[in-house]
């Protein structure tokens, strides 16, 4: 069928390849697409997870009263580069897990993760509601406040130069950092979704209330009410729960 030879019409088998060829060029811009969207719906989720999890932190604190006290370039790149740096630590974490256990084992432990979290901060938001309490900035501004006043030298001793500044912030940062929900929750994401989709949203994350912390200074942590900012953290983990739930892990 179709083959004319002294005419010159295409046959039937030389047509295959072409269309073949065809078929694989659509299947690789299908998979460019969705690898496009994965990593786009990674940063989305990692930048509002570290959004709600900062902003009343204590590293956002950190960054906050130190950019009081000295340059806040300083600071800034400090305190940036420790949680950049953490996040990326937290990145390489997650992506291990799914080489040391089945990819859908990590995703509904992230499930799971996300479920306690969220549930953890909605009650302790009701029980302030109830109780009338955390409507400023959390204790740990004072705790914050305290450590600064005991760890910071004063007189001859007190901490001078870009680069002293800028080591301070970072040490204090990145030990902060160290266990805290948002780490936790950086690797359970990038267990579970595009790793580079959670390095640039939890770094731009990150950057981003550093920012504001550095700028808005004590005035804008002592304006942040804790209740709200936990009932928010709280409601999102739940939606990310409730998202992994019902899209399921990538071999359902």
């Amino acid at each position: 069928i179709g083959r004319t030879g002294a005419l010159g019409w295409t046959t039937a088998t030389q047509r295959v390849p072409g269309q073949a060829q065809s078929c694989i060029q659509m299947d690789g811009l299908d998979a460019a697409r969705a690898g496009q969207q994965s990593v786009a719906e990674a940063f989305t989720t990692t930048l509002s997870m570290i959004v709600v999890s900062e902003l009343g932190d204590k590293t956002f604190f950190i960054a906050a009263l130190l950019a009081m006290r000295h340059d806040r370039r300083a600071v800034f790149l400090g305190s940036a580069s420790a949680l950049v740096a953490m996040t990326v630590l937290s990145v390489l974490m997650g992506v291990v897990l799914p080489a040391l256990l089945p990819r859908q084992y990590t995703h509904w432990a992230a499930v799971g993760l996300f479920v306690y979290f969220g549930a953890k901060l909605l009650m302790e938001a009701v029980k302030m509601f109830r109780d009338g309490e955390g409507d400023g900035p959390s204790d740990e501004l004072d705790e914050v406040e305290k450590e600064l006043k005991d760890r910071t030298p004063t007189g001859k001793g007190a901490v001078k130069g870009f680069s002293a500044i800028f080591m301070q912030a970072l040490t204090l940062t990145f030990v902060a950092e160290w266990g805290d929900r948002s780490q936790i929750s950086t690797i359970a994401l990038a267990a579970a979704k595009e790793p580079l989709g959670v390095v640039l949203g939890g770094s731009f994350g990150h950057c981003c209330c550093t920012c504001l912390a550095v700028v808005g200074g004590k005035y804008l942590a002592t304006s942040i009410s804790e209740r709200v900012v936990v009932g928010s953290g709280g409601l999102l983990f739940l939606a990310f729960a409730l998202h992994g739930l019902f899209t399921g892990s990538p071999s359902d």
